[in-house]
């Protein structure tokens, strides 16, 4: 079985490179590579081998300019955004269906705001009787990106940062279900370099994406990193292809919540962060374990806060017909709504705007144990620490992705945090707080956990290289 899997990827690399070379016999290498509607949408292309080879184009000029030409194009990028954070978040919605305009602004915001620049790019050194050794980090040249429809704009606009902030271009293969946004982006990301710094083509994309041109993408000779931000099955593909990856899957996190912990605020930061954008990002709770004792106080503060509780088992099971396909994946038509769409179409009374649709359930339950993407929330009762533990590392599935958990018990904090081995934990706060958004630190829309980059920035998306000089720069 292996020999043939080996036999069948050289036999699909074999094809594209034939065609790609084919490609390269159509048009001579010494004629300027032309762009779809050049002037009206720069940096959109019909093929895929003819952006990529406009993007290495542009990325050997780009390496020979300065740091400081890197900071002035973030800069530019970041205030020329700024203005059309709104228009940029009603149009997602409007594309893609899913989430809320009013999250997708805070969103765009915090990517802005808070995605490091150059100066993550941070430089080693060691010196002694042999001299001194540098260890820095330079481009990889053209990455090839994939980018979800969960968080078009906002993993676009974050990794174009952190990208050029390392001295590379991009080749964005987006998701066909937030293109229309995605190619406007691009194309106007490219006249803000362009104007910045008179590069064109850094950032490159397809007037019509598809699998066939991500699958091209990837064994493209030129591409020399791959960026993915998407579901287990396209990280699986890109890792198979042979080159570096860095890849963002699949997260379930759960959220914990012992006797010990502020009820009234660990119910508020639950439903803040479990529903931010109808919780369709990675990072947002997707279950909640609660200590028996605590458990009814819990329930009825989320209540309090914007939650619906359903309590009847023939409107959850309603919920579970309506929302989950029989293959047992969620039903994307209901992906990113808001909770009164679901209600409705479950036939569940309600009263206002609800942010969440909660109800008590197994720790079995399919709410549960699959990554639902809507705003529905299982509460699974425990009766001692270690049992909401093992709850826990169950539910996440050992997919080391994220985890929050809400006590003022330090040694279980710490217990959990090591047991739990996610990207990211966040302790006594809403899931959000650990991309930077009511939290210390940067942020980010490409969290690396099946490749181990874990929140990542620009250093991640540059080599390590190692420099040595034999004699000199040793003063001690």
């Amino acid at each position: 079985m292996m020999e043939n899997n080996t036999q069948l990827k050289e036999m699909i690399r074999s094809m594209v490179i034939d065609i790609l070379q084919g490609q390269k016999q159509e048009t001579a290498s010494s004629q300027p590579v032309k762009q779809v509607s050049r002037g009206q949408e720069p940096g959109v292309f019909d093929t895929v081998d003819e952006a990529i080879r406009a993007a290495k184009e542009a990325q050997l000029r780009f390496e020979d300019c300065t740091l400081a030409t890197r900071e002035k194009v973030i800069a530019d990028i970041r205030a020329a955004m700024r203005p059309r954070v709104q228009e940029l978040a009603q149009k997602t919605v409007e594309e893609t269906g899913m989430g809320r305009v009013a999250d997708k602004v805070l969103k765009l915001n915090l990517t802005l705001n808070k995605t490091p620049g150059v100066e993550d790019l941070i430089t080693e050194c060691e010196t002694g009787d042999n001299g001194m050794t540098l260890y820095e980090l330079s481009a990889y040249g053209v990455i090839g990106a994939i980018t979800p429809s969960t968080n078009p704009a906002e993993t676009l606009i974050c990794n174009s940062i952190g990208m050029l902030a390392a001295g590379n271009a991009i080749f964005f293969s987006v998701h066909p279900g937030a293109k229309n946004l995605s190619r406007e982006l691009v194309s106007e990301l490219n006249q803000v370099i362009a104007k910045s710094i008179g590069i064109e083509n850094l950032i490159v994309t397809l007037r019509e994406p598809s699998i066939e041109s991500a699958q091209e993408m990837m064994l493209h000779p030129d591409v020399s990193l791959l960026v993915v931000t998407g579901g287990p099955g396209v990280v699986k593909q890109a890792l198979q292809s042979g080159k570096k990856v860095i890849g963002a899957g699949a997260g379930n996190p759960p959220a914990f919540v012992d006797e010990t912990a502020d009820i009234k605020k660990a119910a508020q930061d639950i439903v803040l962060g479990a529903s931010l954008d109808n919780n369709i990002l990675c990072i947002a709770e997707k279950s909640v374990v609660a200590m028996r004792q605590i458990e009814p106080q819990l329930v009825q503060e989320m209540v309090k806060v914007g939650c619906v509780l359903v309590d009847n088992q023939q409107d959850i099971q309603r919920l579970v017909d309506l929302t989950v396909l029989s293959n047992g994946t969620p039903n994307k038509q209901f992906v990113g709504k808001n909770a009164s769409v679901i209600l409705d179409a479950a036939h569940i009374p309600y009263n206002g705007d609800p942010r969440l649709i909660i109800m008590r359930a197994p720790k079995n339950h399919p709410f549960a144990v699959i990554e639902m993407l809507m705003p529905i929330l299982p509460v699974i009762t425990v009766d001692s620490f270690d049992e909401g533990l093992n709850v826990c590392l169950l539910l996440e599935a050992g997919l080391h992705h994220t985890a929050t958990m809400h006590s003022l018990n330090m040694e279980r904090l710490n217990l959990m945090a090591r047991k739990m081995k996610t990207s990211i934990f966040v302790k006594n706060g809403p899931s959000y707080a650990g991309l930077g958004f009511s939290g210390e630190g940067t942020t980010t829309f490409t969290i690396a956990t099946p490749t181990g980059e874990s929140t990542t920035s620009a250093r991640c998306f540059a080599r390590r290289r190692r420099c040595c000089l034999t004699t000199g720069f040793n003063i001690r």
